[in-house]
């Protein structure tokens, strides 16, 4: 279990190979949520927020506060590149 992400999304990261967060540091937040979607989960944008403020260390609404325009922006490109 990853510390700082709660039992649901924790469970749909298990189902996503990411038990670890090592793994999450490695993918990085936008990669783990791909990893997610890609089980067929439908994911909000709450848990992007939160995987990557495990892995920044801030509190996950400062990172939509702050850093939502750059995960935004490399969610789309990595999706993009998937099609």
């Amino acid at each position: 279990m990853i510390e700082g992400i709660g039992p649901k999304s924790n469970a749909m990261l298990a189902r996503a190979g990411i038990t670890t967060r090592d793994q999450l540091v490695k993918l990085g937040a936008v990669r783990a949520f791909l990893a997610v979607k890609a089980t067929g989960a439908a994911p909000s944008l709450n848990l992007l927020w939160g995987l990557d403020a495990v892995i920044s260390g801030q509190h996950w609404q400062e990172v939509a506060k702050h850093s939502r325009t750059a995960l935004l922006m490399e969610l789309e490109e990595r999706a993009q590149e998937k099609r």
